[in-house]
């Protein structure tokens, strides 16, 4: 079953893109969102899922903010 995953980001964020990359590996398409462009991305981010750090992965309503595999792992069934 294909999961809905978004990813918030900011540019010079490197677990930003480490986790792109972990997604890329598995093959897991997403969402991402630049919260630095898009203001709309920022006020979901802090006022939607409380977070305020990058990278925030959301997958299928389940926040995991800041860098967990472990976590990312357990939700995407990997």
């Amino acid at each position: 079953m294909k999961k809905e995953v978004d990813v918030y980001t900011q540019p010079d964020c490197p677990p930003c893109q480490i986790v792109k990359e972990f997604l890329h590996h598995y093959h897991i398409a997403f969402n991402e969102y630049n919260i630095k462009k898009d203001p709309a991305a920022f006020h979901r981010l802090t006022n939607e899922f409380n977070s305020f750090s990058t990278p925030t992965v959301v997958i299928d309503g389940h926040v995991v903010a800041g860098f967990d595999i472990k976590e990312l792992e357990r939700l995407l069934d990997l």
